[in-house]
């Protein structure tokens, strides 16, 4: 099947290579990393007025009505330029989900100021003790008259230490890792009993936990239907996951070029050590891998807004497995032909495949992920 990005993707992909090009380069990302918020809100400013943050959000909302094609776009380009905004965790799954899931009440007050740039949520799904199970929840979530109230722990929310809300997941009826009895709700930062613990990560992010005491929320925080959020939270997820293939292909592209690159100055014995055949091999695998992640991060793209929740899971779990090993030997190759140089802090090669391997380790490693897609195949067989 041919693929091919509309003239509107292109110049969108265009636009954002400009970006970074001018705005956001190497040095200044390092910048933005060590800053207090981790990021750049500038940057952040500048993504709303491109239209990316409103991108998926449906016009009524004040959105674009983009798919999950169009964010592959922007997340390949993400991927490109390391970039450090909450991207990802606030518009594509935050947002995702509020757009699929949420009330029309809920969708008109969250999406345009996301959209914006002035709102910024994050989910807290995982805990401790459940490594990738979206389904082990313990943090309660009790009746109270018309209103709830939720204490638990919630473990690594993904820019967590900059949202000003959390989509928390949490029971209200059942034991922990029952698939039934989950809900999500939309819980204020600022809410009383709400404590949070802010870190940085590997990548040069931020994620924080949660902690959650006898959190009080009235009847309009829930989100979807009561005990029925697991499936929406998955949905997230998936598209959570499509979007992180395409920031990886991304990621290995740009690998591929500095790599290509050093391989081309780089000199040894009076010759460029690209003249090498070992290493031509090795560039030849590193390129392999790359356009066959291209090609699973577009039918991960193209499954990401099925409402088949079984092919659509299938289809995604495929690419982040594949992709994740291919993340793995590029940044691996990449590493060894930059030699020690390509470890270092300085260079930006470090960088990529310190987010590669995060990018592998969220929201399901590559383990996690053959089992899945294995487990899938039990039925038809």
């Amino acid at each position: 099947m041919e693929f091919d990005y509309t003239e509107e993707q292109l110049a969108l992909q265009e636009t954002l290579q400009k970006f970074v090009a001018r705005d956001y380069d190497f040095e200044k990302r390092r910048g933005f990393s060590h800053s207090e918020p981790g990021y750049s809100p500038g940057a952040w400013a500048q993504y709303a007025e491109l239209g990316l943050l409103s991108l998926p959000f449906p016009e009524v909302q004040g959105g674009l009505g983009g798919n999950a094609v169009d964010v592959m776009v922007v997340m390949e380009e993400i991927g490109r330029g390391l970039l450090l905004e909450p991207y990802l965790s606030s518009v594509v799954t935050c947002g995702g989900l509020i757009r699929d899931s949420a009330s029309e009440a809920q969708k008109d007050k969250l999406l345009p100021p996301i959209g914006a740039g002035k709102l910024q949520i994050a989910l807290a799904a995982y805990e401790a003790g459940g490594r990738f199970n979206l389904a082990h929840v313990a943090c309660k979530a009790d009746k109270q008259g018309a209103d709830w109230q939720l204490t638990g722990h919630k473990s690594v929310v993904l820019d967590g230490a900059s949202a000003q809300y959390f989509l928390v997941a949490a029971r209200n009826v059942g034991k922990v890792s029952d698939r039934d009895g989950i809900s999500v709700f939309l819980v204020p930062r600022a809410a009383p009993g709400v404590t949070v613990r802010p870190y940085p990560t590997q990548s040069g992010g931020r994620a924080a936990d949660l902690l959650l005491q006898n959190v009080v929320l009235q009847a309009d925080a829930l989100v979807g239907a009561a005990g029925h959020g697991l499936a929406i939270v998955e949905r997230a997820v998936d598209q959570a996951c499509a979007a992180l293939c395409a920031e990886a292909v991304g990621i290995m592209t740009a690998l591929n070029q500095a790599t290509l690159e050093y391989l081309k100055t780089r000199k040894q014995f009076g010759v460029a050590i690209g003249t090498f055949q070992a290493l031509k091999h090795k560039m030849a695998d590193m390129l392999i891998a790359a356009e066959q992640s291209r090609s699973m991060a577009i039918i991960a793209a193209v499954n990401a807004d099925s409402p088949d929740a079984a092919s659509r899971r299938r289809a995604i779990a495929a690419a982040k497995a594949y992709i994740g090993q291919a993340g793995r030997l590029v940044g691996q190759q990449a590493v060894q032909m930059h030699g020690g140089m390509g470890v270092v802090d300085d260079l930006i090669v470090s960088h990529y495949f310190k987010r590669l391997t995060m990018i592998d380790l969220t929201f399901g490693d590559v383990d996690y992920q053959l089992a899945y897609f294995s487990d899938s195949l039990l039925p038809a067989a």
